[in-house]
C-alpha cells in the first residue's frame, strides 16, 4: 500500500490545487488557509476534513501551523495573488522588483516563503503567473528560497492544457524539486468538456443561468466562434473578454474576471460549465454570490493540472528523491 503524504495549502482559494491532490489519493488535507471567508466556506465545504484558517498570513508564523496540526508537512503548496505580476493588471508597479518587495499584496509571496521557511516540508510548491520571473524577479526569488533553506530551486513552466484541461493557461510552479508529469497526447476541447449537461436549472450544483438584458441578448447573437463583446486595457496591450467560444478549440485562459458566451447559445456560460473549462469535478460546489463563485473557478489551479503535478510529487517521495 502507497504512503498517504501530509499536505498544507496556503492561499488555498477555492481549493482547485488541493482538489488535484485530492483526486491523486496520495495526500492528506491537514490545513489550508485563505483571508476572503467566501472561498474559505467553499474550501471547507468540499474538504470537511481540513482545518480552514480565515486568517491574513501576515499574522500567522509556522509554529501556529505546527499547532494546530500537531504533525510534520510532507507537502505545502500555495497560490499567492498574482495581480502585483500579471501583465493583465494595469496598475501594477513599473520597476519589477517593486512588484515583489513594494508591493503590500506582492509582499504576500513574501510571507509565504517566510512559512516555508517555518516549516520546511519536505516538497514546497508556489503558483503564480510567469511574469512573476521577469527582470531580476527570478533571482530574487531564487535567493529568499535560499535563505528559507532550500538550496535548489526549480521554475517549472507548465501548460494546463498539456494534462487534460479544456483551456488555455501557463503558470510557473516555483519548487524545491523539478516537476515535469508526463503530457497527454489529445487535447480537450470545450465541446467535449461541456458535454452531458442538462438545460441551465438546478442540477448539478452552480448551474443557475444568468440574466440578460434584450440589449446585450442582441449583441451577443451577433458573436461568431473566438469573437469578443468587450476589451480591456491591460499593462501593456488590450484584453478580450466575454468570448464566445469555439466548440472545437480550447477555451482562452479563464481568468476571475473571465466570462463566456456559450458556442451555441445566446447566453453566459454557468457557473458550472466555467468549472468545467477548469477540469473542477461536478460534485465540487461554489458557495457565496455568483460573482464570487466566477472568481473562485478563474483564480484556481486548474484540476487535472494540479493532479498530474501531485501524482509526480507522490512519486518522487515514494522513491526518496526528495
Amino acid at each position: 500500500m502507497k504512503p498517504i503524504y501530509k499536505l498544507v495549502d496556503l492561499f488555498c482559494g477555492a481549493g482547485g490545487f488541493s482538489e488535484g491532490f485530492n483526486l491523486s489519493r496520495r495526500y492528506k488535507h491537514l490545513l489550508a488557509i485563505d483571508s476572503f471567508p467566501p472561498v474559505a466556506k467553499t474550501y471547507k465545504a468540499n474538504f470537511p476534513h481540513a482545518v480552514v484558517l480565515v486568517e491574513d498570513i501576515k499574522k500567522i508564523n509556522g509554529s501556529d501551523i505546527v499547532d494546530l496540526i500537531d504533525n510534520d508537512v510532507d507537502v505545502l503548496i500555495g497560490s499567492p495573488p498574482c495581480e502585483p505580476f500579471t501583465g493583465s493588471n494595469p496598475r501594477r508597479e513599473k520597476y519589477p522588483l517593486d512588484r515583489l518587495y513594494k508591493d503590500p499584496i506582492g509582499q504576500l509571496t513574501l510571507h509565504f516563503i517566510r512559512i516555508v521557511s517555518d516549516i520546511k516540508p519536505r516538497v514546497f510548491v508556489m503558483e503564480n503567473v510567469p511574469a512573476i520571473m521577469d527582470n531580476g524577479l527570478k533571482h530574487a526569488l531564487q535567493r529568499e528560497f535560499q535563505r528559507a533553506g532550500y538550496k535548489k530551486v526549480y521554475f517549472n513552466v507548465l501548460r494546463a492544457e498539456d494534462y487534460g484541461t479544456p483551456s488555455h493557461r501557463v503558470r510557473v510552479f516555483i519548487s524545491n524539486i523539478p516537476i515535469d508529469p508526463p503530457k497527454r497526447r489529445k487535447l480537450y476541447t470545450v465541446r467535449k468538456a461541456l458535454e452531458g449537461l442538462p438545460c441551465p436549472g438546478s442540477f448539478p450544483p452552480n448551474h443557475e443561468p444568468m440574466p440578460l438584458s434584450q440589449k446585450k441578448l442582441r449583441r451577443i447573437s451577433r458573436l461568431k466562434w473566438g469573437q469578443a463583446l468587450i476589451y480591456y486595457q491591460g499593462a501593456k496591450k488590450r484584453f478580450p473578454n466575454l468570448i464566445r467560444l469555439h466548440p472545437d478549440k480550447l477555451a482562452p485562459t479563464v481568468l476571475g474576471s473571465s466570462r463566456f458566451i456559450h458556442p451555441f447559445e445566446d447566453r453566459f456560460l454557468t457557473v458550472r460549465e466555467q468549472a468545467r473549462l477548469m477540469g473542477f469535478p461536478d460534485t465540487f460546489v461554489f458557495l457565496g454570490g455568483r460573482d464570487e463563485q466566477y472568481n473562485q473557478v478563474g483564480e484556481a489551479v486548474p484540476v487535472p493540472l494540479a493532479k498530474a503535478i501531485a501524482l509526480t510529487i507522490a512519486e518522487k517521495l515514494d522513491y526518496g528523491e526528495v
